[in-house]
């Protein structure tokens, strides 16, 4: 049976945001970049980014982060700040609560930037 083959377009995103492989970054999105891996580059808060990504309901109160991340309360706070003052995450109150869930435009923002375009 013989494939068809199929052009692939180019999209806006390619063309708006090239992958740091393919040409040099300007200086303020390279800032922006290094921001949100900086974030990532402490194992915590990257168990904490997928901790918070694989809630079915796409959110999860910072309460039930401290259990299975094994840290305190106050450590778990102060990660979660992090990832959220480098946009990976947002944040809603609720009462006496925080809830958190993953901002996936920047998390595919850093992806995207690892991608070679060649």
């Amino acid at each position: 049976m013989a494939r068809k083959s199929v052009a692939v377009l180019d999209t806006d995103a390619a063309a708006c945001c090239p992958s740091v492989l393919s040409e040099p970054l300007d200086a303020a999105h390279a800032e922006h970049l290094a921001r949100g891996f900086a974030a990532l580059a402490d194992p915590a808060r990257l168990r904490l980014l997928s901790l918070i990504a694989g809630q079915p309901e796409g959110e999860v109160c910072a309460c039930e982060l401290v259990e299975p991340l094994g840290k305190s309360q106050p450590t778990v706070s102060h990660h979660l700040k992090v990832l959220f003052e480098a946009g990976l995450v947002d944040r809603e109150r609720r009462g006496p609560w925080v809830w958190y869930r993953v901002v996936p435009a920047r998390v595919d923002d850093l992806s995207e930037a690892l991608r070679s375009n060649r």
